[in-house]
């Protein structure tokens, strides 16, 4: 029988956890939106960032962007952050029970 090569854990693996979760809530323009990205891979061993996106309470939209290396991925994720910090995304500040 012919060995079938195991690809290792450690070409799986992120550096660190790249995981983000933003609101942004204004009563009185009734707006209530949620911002969350994460770095994982996925089995064919690329990089991948998973955005999703929409107003609060729903299943929203989804967007997976595919990358070689993982600075390229933090790049992007990093420069997402940044715009929608700028847009007024904050952090929840209390969990819903």
């Amino acid at each position: 029988m012919d060995a079938i090569p195991l690809i290792g854990d450690s070409d799986l693996m992120i550096a660190q956890p790249y995981h983000l979760y933003v609101e942004r809530v204004d009563s009185a323009r009734n707006m209530a939106r949620y911002y969350a990205m994460s770095i994982e891979p996925n089995l064919f061993g690329d990089v991948c960032l998973l955005r999703k996106w929409g107003r609060i309470g729903t299943k929203g939209q989804m967007m997976v962007h595919h990358f070689g290396r993982e600075e390229e991925a933090v790049e992007l994720f990093l420069d997402l952050l940044r715009r929608k910090r700028k847009r007024g995304y904050r952090p929840r500040t209390s969990v819903p029970t």
